[in-house]
């Protein structure tokens, strides 16, 4: 059993993370304190320190060096928010295996904890390293999946910039971090950037990042995006939101390989793989004038179009399952299944939100699921409020209908009543007439 000690003065996220980590069958310590946690490293092994970069009393860093004097073959993994991108750099080069950006969820951090150990120990995996991260992705066995597979594969090994098109949700960012594992710049940084949050006034310090002095709040010198992606993959998602000024300060980094700090004349060498991300018509916009046609071309040597799941039917329980199994692990249940009405809707539904919204819903009824399997009681009423166009076939008899929808409510009457958009006193009555 590998063990694990996460130090950080937030015993809130501690305790979250020492939870998750024992039912992936880790041993876990925890500390508060980076003083105490000195004292738990002198005295016993570790396999995996995570720690938290800025603390009271002793710094991540200092725990860095504290950890590769005292045991050397222990990995450390910085953890620090979005703003301490540029000292979590550092830290690698003190003797990080690497640094993860707060907030994270569970299973980002258990990907990277696994690698982790593969770095120690390249020959022997682990019984922990379990279902997480893209590796164990569930990838789809229908006729779109493996197009999309298909073309992931083709274009991984090359250096090409791609454009990943798709609705919100579809999984952009899971397809770019396949095609980075997939290619040679594998062990290299995964720098994603949410272009619809950055504000027009930072965006060139986020990308390129700034001298201390530059401008008013900035204290002290900081790297961009892209020097911290330099040799890895630079991905840009929501790219369309971009300001028309930054696409031209963009494009010229992306021909020329180089930037420049904001108040700073010297240029630095970047080597960056660019990949974008939008569920915008990019084509659309560069022919109003919203997007700059020569970054657009710049960015789309390659298209990658991800389906959306509702085209997806053959694979829609698949993905179910995978997210059941995935929330069992975060919750420490054992939902077995759903039931069968449940996948009636699900293999009908439009899914609007595609697979986050998947997901999130699955994730919410397995929480909430007292039982082994997952019924209609635990779906949101959206859901009902999209089936009426799919529980009403041609040539189907009101009794027929009625009786198919019990079934599919798991005779919850009331569940029916609202399927069938009729009241309860009228569904009881029908009941009585077919003699259901």
């Amino acid at each position: 059993m590998n063990s694990i000690l996460i130090v950080d003065d937030d015993a809130t996220l501690c305790l979250m993370l020492k939870k998750f980590f024992e039912r992936k069958e880790f041993f876990v310590t925890t500390s508060f304190s980076s003083v105490e946690a000195k004292k738990k490293i002198q005295s016993k092994f570790y396999d995996i320190v995570l720690t938290d970069l800025r603390m009271p009393e002793v710094c991540g860093m200092e725990i860095i060096s504290f950890v590769k004097k005292i045991t050397p073959k222990t990995v450390v993994v910085m953890m620090t928010s979005y703003a301490d991108i540029s000292s979590a750099i550092k830290s690698i080069k003190l003797g990080a295996y690497d640094f993860i950006s707060k907030p994270f969820g569970p299973d980002e951090v258990l990907d990277i904890v696994n690698k982790a150990l593969l770095h120690q120990n390249p020959v022997v995996k682990s019984k922990s390293q379990v279902s997480s991260g893209i590796q164990d992705y569930y990838q789809g066995k229908g006729k779109l999946s493996k197009q999309l597979l298909k073309h992931i594969d083709l274009i991984a090994p090359t250096l090409m910039s791609v454009l990943i098109v798709g609705e919100s949700g579809t999984g952009k960012e899971i397809v770019a971090k396949m095609i980075h594992e997939k290619s040679d710049r594998s062990q290299k940084p995964f720098v994603a950037v949410d272009c619809g949050s950055i504000s027009k006034t930072l965006a060139l310090s986020e990308f390129f990042g700034h001298e201390k002095g530059a401008f008013t709040g900035a204290v002290t010198d900081k790297i961009g995006h892209f020097e911290a992606a330099d040799g890895g993959v630079l991905f840009l998602d929501e790219v369309g939101n971009l300001n028309h000024s930054t696409q031209v300060q963009l494009l010229r980094a992306l021909q020329e390989r180089k930037v420049k700090h904001v108040g700073s004349n010297r240029e630095v060498s970047v080597d960056v793989r660019i990949l974008a991300a939008t569920n915008e018509d990019l084509n659309e916009s560069k022919q109003i004038g919203a997007f700059r046609e020569d970054l657009y071309h710049r960015l789309n040597e390659f298209q990658i179009n991800v389906p959306p799941l509702r085209e997806r039917k053959s694979d829609i329980m698949h993905f179910a399952e995978f997210f059941l199994n995935m929330a069992n692990n975060n919750l420490g249940k054992s939902v077995v299944g759903f039931d069968k009405s449940v996948e009636y809707v699900f293999t009908n539904y439009a899914w609007p939100g595609n697979l986050r919204e998947m997901k999130n819903t699955v994730q919410r009824a397995t929480l909430l699921t007292k039982r082994e399997l997952i019924t209609l009681n635990e779906l949101p009423s959206s859901f009902y409020e999209n089936t009426q166009e799919y529980l009403n076939p041609l040539f189907e008899s009101e009794g027929e209908r009625i009786k198919r929808v019990l079934n599919i409510s798991d005779y919850n009457k009331s569940k029916a009543a609202r399927l069938l958009n009729m009241d309860r006193k009228t569904l009881y009555r029908k009941i009585k007439i077919y003699k259901l």
